[in-house]
């Protein structure tokens, strides 16, 4: 047991913030965990090789699209709405499978910036798809004007 004087005082940590865009909006979101190993080492993050259990068949995990030399923010599905406990997107997990965006030879890259968007450069042949089995926890912690308390 941990021995304090006084009142209880709150811990504080800090995490980066990382940018993702939905729906043509930048949101953010916090990294820290992958399934991974390469890229745990990589990118500093928990190695966690459960994550990709999620992965079972008849589970249903979105899709996170990035772009593997980070040319740009990621691009995210969904969000919690609103961020917090009144979150009303059932939906909505933390838990993503990565998708590599990749820009096609002669394509001009441009900013994606939804879901809507990374999938029709994908039909237009700008982009290339390849879905991982990377699995990785990216908590969306602030977006729409709204933010978990203490997320600044």
């Amino acid at each position: 047991m941990l021995a304090t004087s006084g009142a209880a005082r709150a811990a504080e940590i800090t995490l980066p913030l990382k940018e993702a865009w939905f729906e043509g909006q930048v949101v953010h979101y916090i990294s820290t965990d992958i399934s991974d190993a390469g890229m745990a080492r990589k990118n500093g993050l928990n190695h966690v090789p459960a994550l990709a259990e999620v992965l079972k068949p008849g589970m249903p995990v979105e899709r996170a699209y990035k772009f593997p030399n980070d040319e740009q923010a990621a691009v995210l599905p969904s969000i919690p709405r609103p961020i917090g406990p009144a979150n009303a997107d059932a939906g909505y997990s933390p838990l993503w499978v990565l998708v590599m965006v990749r820009w096609k030879p002669g394509a001009t890259p441009h900013t994606l910036t939804s879901e809507e968007a990374v999938l029709a450069a994908e039909e237009k042949g700008e982009v290339e798809l390849t879905r991982t089995r990377v699995v990785v926890n990216w908590p969306v912690v602030r977006a729409q004007g709204s933010a978990l308390p203490g997320v600044r």
